[in-house]
C-alpha cells in the first residue's frame, strides 16, 4: 500500500459541527463514522497517513448557484466575517486538534520529522492549517498564538474577502482574475509567515493576490488544493501562467478531488470518473514536473468522485496512476514525498 500525505481536508470542520450537535470528536475520529470522508479507520484502510487539516470558519450565508441552461454558474461571494466570532470558532477547532493529539487519535505535527515519525508509527500525521485568516486580525498577534499551538500553514483568504485580501468566487467559466489582491495587512501577513516558518497557501486567492504573494514571499509557491484552469475553467483553478510560476519557484500544486474542479463542464456531480483526476495530474506533471505535483483531496469539504468515495478509496487513485504508467518512485512523490519536501522548505528544515 502506498501511504498518502494529503494537502488539504476539512475534517476539523466536520468534527466541530458534530460536536455542536453533542458528539465526541475524539470518539468519532477514533472509532469511525458513516458520515463525511475521514476518520481513523477509513484513513488506515485507504493508506491516508496524514495531511493538512484546515481550521475553516464557515460562511452561513453562502448559497451555491445552480448552473444555467449552458452549464454556467456564478455563486456570489460570501460576506466578510467579523473577527471575534471567527476567533472563537477557530479556537474551538484548534482545541479539537489538540484533544485528538492528547488522546492519541492523531499526532499533531510541527516538523517534517514529526510527520515521518507518525507515518512510520501508523499514527495519522495531522498538520494544523488555517483556511482564511479572519481569526487572526491585522495586528497578527493571534498568529503567534496559533503558531505556538501548532499552526504551520495558512491560506490568507477563502472564497470571500477579508482584511488581508480577496478571494475568488465559485464560478464557471471564469478567470481567477476577479478582484484586487493583497491589502497592506496581507503583505504584512506574508512577511510574518515567512519569519515564523508558516507555509502560505494560494488556493482561493485571486490571480492578483497570487502575484502579490509571489513577489513578497521567500517560500516556494504552493496551492494546496487547486487544479488546471485550461482543463476546467472554474475561477478556483490555476492558469498556465500561474502554474509556470509555481514550477519556477520549485513549488507545488495539490490535486483537488472536488468534481466541480475536475470535470470539463464544471459540475459538482459524484459520477465523475477517476480518469478526470488523471487528466489533471498528467497536465500538471507535463507543465510543472513530477516534483511539483501532489494530492490535496478536499475531503470533508467537497463532492468527490464516487469511485473514490472517501479516505478508504485513496488507493484506487494510486492504482490508476500505476495503470497509466507512473512508476513506483513517481507514485511515491505524488503521494507523499513532494509534500514533505515542500513543507521542509517552507518550515526551514534541513535533512528532513
Amino acid at each position: 500500500m502506498q501511504l498518502v500525505f494529503d494537502g488539504h481536508n476539512d475534517v476539523l470542520l466536520r468534527l466541530w459541527t458534530h460536536e455542536r450537535d453533542g458528539n465526541d470528536p475524539v470518539a468519532e475520529f477514533l472509532n469511525g463514522t458513516t458520515s463525511g470522508h475521514i476518520d481513523g479507520p477509513r484513513a488506515r484502510q485507504g493508506g491516508l497517513a496524514g495531511g493538512l487539516c484546515a481550521i475553516y470558519v464557515p460562511s452561513g450565508d453562502l448559497v451555491f448557484a445552480d448552473p444555467d441552461q449552458n452549464g454556467h454558474y456564478e455563486t456570489p461571494l460570501a460576506a466578510p466575517l467579523d473577527r471575534l466570532p471567527s476567533l472563537g470558532v477557530a479556537t474551538e477547532m484548534a482545541a479539537i486538534a489538540l484533544r485528538l493529539d492528547k488522546a492519541g487519535a492523531w499526532r499533531l505535527c510541527r516538523t517534517v520529522k514529526d510527520i515521518r515519525h507518525a507515518m512510520a508509527s501508523g499514527v495519522f500525521a495531522a498538520v494544523m492549517h488555517m483556511e482564511g485568516c479572519e481569526a487572526i486580525g491585522p495586528d497578527l498577534s493571534a498568529l503567534e498564538v496559533f503558531h505556538a499551538a501548532g499552526l504551520r500553514s495558512v491560506g490568507p483568504v477563502w472564497s470571500r474577502h477579508n482584511v488581508f485580501g480577496h478571494g475568488v468566487p465559485f464560478a464557471f467559466p471564469m478567470s481567477p482574475d476577479t478582484a484586487p489582491g493583497l491589502t497592506h495587512a496581507g503583505f504584512e501577513l506574508v512577511r510574518e509567515c515567512n519569519r515564523l516558518g508558516i507555509m502560505i497557501d494560494l488556493s482561493h486567492i485571486t490571480e492578483k493576490g497570487f502575484w502579490d504573494v509571489a513577489k513578497t514571499t521567500d517560500q516556494p509557491l504552493v496551492a494546496t488544493h487547486s487544479n488546471v484552469h485550461a482543463l476546467t475553467p472554474v475561477a478556483r483553478n490555476l492558469t498556465d501562467k500561474q502554474l509556470d510560476a509555481i514550477r519556477e519557484s520549485k513549488g507545488l500544486i495539490g490535486l483537488n478531488y472536488a468534481t466541480a474542479m475536475l470535470r470539463s463542464d464544471g459540475r459538482s456531480e459524484g459520477d465523475t470518473p477517476i480518469r478526470d483526476m488523471i487528466r489533471h495530474i498528467n497536465y500538471l506533471v507535463d507543465r510543472v514536473g513530477i516534483d511539483s505535483v501532489a494530492l490535496g483531496s478536499d475531503f470533508d469539504g467537497a463532492t468527490i468522485p464516487d469511485e473514490i468515495g472517501d479516505a478508504a478509496g485513496n488507493q484506487k487513485l494510486i492504482a490508476a496512476l500505476r495503470d497509466v504508467g507512473y512508476g513506483e518512485e513517481d507514485r511515491r512523490k505524488l503521494a507523499s514525498e513532494n509534500w514533505l519536501r515542500i513543507l521542509a522548505s517552507a518550515w526551514g528544515e534541513k535533512n528532513a
